[in-house]
């Protein structure tokens, strides 16, 4: 015979279960909507500032599938499968609560890594450093790392002009040069991709470690309902 708190505590953690397969949906979109701001920029970005977005997708899609697991384990009364639920909320908490601190972590160092790349890649400037370049300066509106200028201290173009991706023209067989009556992009890549990944690791943060914390009311219902269901067992 069921008890009324038992009743309680299971039809909580289904429907809490319910809001967390939702929340499942939004860890993915959440992840998705950062690695394609900032998927676009990856040549100049290092892998562990694409990597927690990715993690994030891949723990979305086990907590769909875990809320699942939870919602038949209540339903069924199934003590083993409220466990394995549990644990592995546990095991998707740590995950995500890693990713909200990597997130903050590489939201305060990553800076001068990334100006590093910006400046390497304007020297070397290959063929792959030439897409990119242009790639970053069309979508962003920006115009080299700090500014314009840094196009004639590097050297690897013809002076006086610009990649044509600096200037706004419709006509990409003319040349893109300062005070040249073309309007050029005036603000520094570096600035503007910093504020992508700044606001992409905040979004991750809250996500992460919000959700995160959710969890746990999770597993302390799980195991309150996998007690009352071994207590009625042993009677």
């Amino acid at each position: 015979m069921e008890s009324c708190g038992m009743n309680v505590i299971k039809y909580i953690l289904f429907f809490f279960n319910l809001i967390f397969a939702i929340s499942g949906i939004g860890i993915i979109a959440a992840g998705a909507l950062v690695l394609s701001d900032v998927g676009d920029f990856n040549h100049f970005l290092e892998s562990r500032i694409i990597a927690p977005p990715v993690v994030l997708i891949f723990a979305g899609c086990i907590v769909f599938f875990i809320a699942f697991l939870g919602c038949y384990g209540a339903i069924k009364e199934n003590y083993t499968m409220l466990i394995v639920f549990a644990g592995a909320l546990v095991i998707i908490f740590t995950i995500e609560l890693a990713v909200g601190i990597t997130a903050a972590v590489f939201k305060t160092d990553f800076s001068n890594g990334m100006k590093g790349t910006l400046k390497s890649t304007m020297m070397n400037y290959t063929e792959a450093d030439k897409v990119a370049w242009d790639n970053v300066q069309r979508k962003l509106e920006c115009c080299g790392v700090d500014g314009p200028e840094d196009w004639e201290t590097a050297k690897v173009i013809e002076s006086g002009t610009l990649p044509t991706s600096c200037c706004e023209m419709t006509d990409t067989n003319s040349k893109c040069i300062m005070n040249g009556g073309i309007k050029v992009h005036t603000k520094g890549c570096y600035e503007e991709l910093e504020m992508r990944v700044r606001n992409g690791a905040t979004i991750l943060i809250g996500v992460g470690i919000g959700i995160a914390f959710v969890e746990i009311a999770g597993v302390v219902l799980a195991c309150c309902l996998a007690s009352a269901i071994k207590r009625e067992g042993d009677k």
